[in-house]
């Protein structure tokens, strides 16, 4: 295996509920893989975006919720729900969520990821990923510091200093800065895989469509 020749900065900017962003980053990450053969690797940030950022702090049922933003009926939610589901597979994710599950505000979870990157950047990803098995495999409450927490310690990172981090508020107007920084930029959907600070990779992606842009941005760059 060759050694990367060329580091590629990635920020994946997603929100932990957002299950076309658990789709693009399996597709990323299958993509990344393959190029790195072809010596292309990436340094990957990821950055807070909230999909709902007023929904109340007890969360809302997912189908009401999909009904009342999108006007789609609960045989469309089942229906988007499967589809979300395959393709989350295809990617190697457990995706669980029913009628009954509950999208939660998110933003004592970006306040973590925010935390975990400043202190921590190699396990940035790994709470990420464990914030979306929280959600969508396990159907936890991500506004409880116990299962925010929990994710954290299953990342490595230490889950009494994430539980002072949460109880004190810190990083919330880093993570609010960062948010408005993003929307500033153009980004109202999310994921948003922005390359190198200009090249824009919208949506849950393939692979084959991550590993092209990649390669032809690598050869820019």
């Amino acid at each position: 295996m060759n050694a990367p020749l060329k580091t590629l900065k990635i920020d994946f900017v997603s929100d932990v509920v957002c299950p076309w962003c658990v789709v693009g980053l399996g597709g990323l990450d299958t993509a990344l893989d393959t190029l790195k053969d072809e010596g292309i690797a990436a340094d990957i940030a990821f950055q807070p975006f909230e999909l709902n950022p007023q929904i109340a702090p007890e969360g809302e049922n997912i189908v009401e919720h999909i009904g009342r933003k999108y006007g789609a009926s609960p045989e469309q939610s089942a229906a988007n729900r499967a589809m979300i589901r395959e393709r989350a597979g295809e990617v190697g994710f457990d995706m669980r969520m029913t009628d009954d599950s509950r999208i939660w505000n998110t933003f004592d979870a970006h306040r973590l990821l925010h935390w975990a990157h400043e202190t921590a950047p190699e396990k940035q990803k790994a709470l990420k990923q464990a914030l979306f098995t929280a959600h969508f495999t396990e159907n936890r409450n991500l506004t409880d510091a116990g299962v925010l927490t929990a994710a954290a310690e299953k990342a490595g990172l230490d889950r009494a200093e994430a539980g002072e981090v949460l109880a004190s508020g810190r990083y919330a107007q880093a993570v609010r800065q960062a948010e408005d920084l993003w929307r500033a930029r153009g980004i109202t959907s999310v994921p948003a895989v922005v390359v190198e600070g200009k090249y824009l990779i919208s949506g849950g992606q393939p692979a084959s469509v991550f590993e092209e842009a990649l390669r032809k941005i690598a050869s820019e760059v």
